[in-house]
């Protein structure tokens, strides 16, 4: 489940805290970033590394939106649905989004590529409406750059 190269990155983070436990976000996201997601054989795996129980591990991969419980798509499209972005045209970019990949929002293309996804702020006001492909920032979005921006990413999955 866990390679050993990724637990051995645990015992290099865990030497950088205090206490064993403070490394429990940073082990989630290595986790995460191996398997897809937080399974809870993965939740179970990590309580039991860290000594604590599986509820205090859930309560934090719970808690955080950027740590995923269920499988998400190799791509994560996060929408800015701040009050900039909303009035600067998010919902018509959610439609465009919806429309072009036959998906809701919070759904998973068939594929399993792409993962949409609202999120309440990007702190990208001075540049709306804006958008976070994983991890990378793209601002002043139109339905325009979307479709180059979904056609690099269906380049990129086929490759």
């Amino acid at each position: 489940m866990i390679s050993l190269a990724t637990r051995q990155r645990f015992d290099e983070l865990v030497t950088r805290y205090p206490e064993k436990r403070s490394a429990l976000i940073p082990i989630l996201h290595e986790v995460q970033a191996e398997a897809g997601h937080l399974s809870a054989a993965a939740i179970e795996w990590v309580a039991g590394y860290l000594s604590l129980s599986p509820a205090d591990v859930m309560s934090v991969a719970s808690f955080y939106d950027m740590l995923e419980l269920e499988p998400v798509g190799t791509h994560m499209i996060y929408v800015c649905q701040n009050l900039t972005c909303a009035m600067l045209g998010a919902e018509k970019l959610i439609r465009h989004l919806e429309g072009r990949l036959g998906i809701r929002m919070g759904e998973t293309t068939p594929d399993g590529k792409i993962t949409l996804r609202r999120m309440e702020c990007l702190a990208a006001c001075g540049a709306a409406p804006a958008i976070q492909v994983d991890g990378e920032y793209h601002h002043q979005m139109t339905p325009e750059k979307l479709d180059a921006l979904l056609d690099t990413l269906q380049a990129r999955s086929n490759r």
